[in-house]
């Protein structure tokens, strides 16, 4: 087991999972929807190439990997944001997540035909023990959910794995960190497109709006997208999406300690049977994941550092040690 991944992917759901809290508080200060989005991608954007400026790793990506990284940034989770929150406005907030929380189905079965991770029996009860856990958590009562939202909603998932395995690809010769300034400009460019021509973009007007964007663009934002890509490459797509569903756990804390939601014992059953379901979740051994060890760093470089060319690295013999594979159990 990779705990070091697992951790990173934790820290990434923690993050993203204040987002319905904070998007709650914008909403309630007057902030649109697109307003909200294009503000958000575009601070993080200016946090994250601070970082990497100030660390001597802010540089342009090239040819096929520039054009992935704006596709996956103005397509992909552009487009998974915008019906995330289209889906917001068929459905309550606990409909659309346990929705939308269906995703890890469609990244297990991706991940399999794509980049060759075997689905277990392991992996199949921790995406279970998560998905119920969401479910409970959630407290959703599909009776009364909206066709429309629902379809919205499960094109969300579907476009938030395939999201999530073009981007363990796109790893493979990209550093995570290189390749999230190039994703977070890319979504902001397309809601401010999208809110111009339709009308609903504004500026934010005081300090406390300012706040609440600049919150979301940073805690909600800037540091989970890190922390998930660097923990991609660690524990793969599959155990990273089922680790991800703890997302819903978070905001359902933060929402009773800052919004005043109730908990149930329905909730308090999800919570841990969510945990459960993440804590279950392992790495899968294998002989010939020639994909994770290309996105591992290299013996004696610098961690976020570039990655060798790929002719290089087919010129080194095959090695195993901690450089390459992480112990799994």
């Amino acid at each position: 087991m990779d705990r070091v991944g697992l951790a990173l992917v934790l820290v990434s759901a923690a993050g993203f999972g204040t987002l319905g809290v904070l998007g709650e508080l914008a909403a309630a200060a007057g902030l649109s929807i697109p307003t909200v989005l294009a503000f958000r991608f575009l601070l993080a954007t200016l946090v994250v190439w601070l970082v990497l400026g100030a660390r001597g790793d802010l540089r342009p990506l090239r040819g096929r990997a520039l054009a992935a990284g704006i596709a996956l940034g103005a397509v992909g989770y552009a487009a998974m944001s915008g019906l995330f929150f289209w889906g917001l406005t068929f459905m309550t907030a606990g409909l659309v997540g346990i929705v939308l929380y269906t995703y890890p189905v469609f990244v297990v079965g991706a991940a399999a035909v794509r980049l060759g991770e075997p689905v277990t029996r392991r992996t199949v009860a921790s995406l279970g023990g998560a998905l119920a856990g969401v479910a409970l958590v959630t407290g959703a009562d599909p009776a009364g959910a909206d066709p429309r939202g629902v379809a919205v909603v499960l094109a969300a998932a579907v476009v938030y794995a395939a999201y999530i395995t073009a981007s363990r690809m796109t790893l493979a010769t990209v550093d995570p960190q290189v390749l999230t300034a190039h994703v977070l400009p890319a979504a902001a460019v397309s809601f401010f497109v999208f809110g111009t021509a339709t009308g609903r973009l504004s500026t934010p007007a005081t300090g406390y709006e300012w706040g609440i964007v600049a919150a979301i663009a940073v805690v909600a934002t800037a540091v989970p997208i890190f922390a998930f890509f660097a923990g991609l490459r660690r524990i793969g797509a599959s155990e990273a999406s089922i680790v991800s569903t703890v997302e819903p756990v978070v905001t359902l804390l933060l929402g009773a300690a800052v919004l005043g939601e109730p908990i149930t014992a329905a909730t308090v059953v999800g919570v841990r049977s969510s945990s459960a379901g993440s804590c279950w979740s392992r790495p899968v051994r294998s002989r010939d994941s020639r994909l994770y060890a290309l996105a591992q760093p290299f013996p004696g470089s610098r961690a976020g550092g570039p990655l060798r060319p790929a002719s290089d690295r087919a010129k080194r013999p095959r090695r195993v040690g901690p450089a390459f594979w992480f112990k799994r159990s």
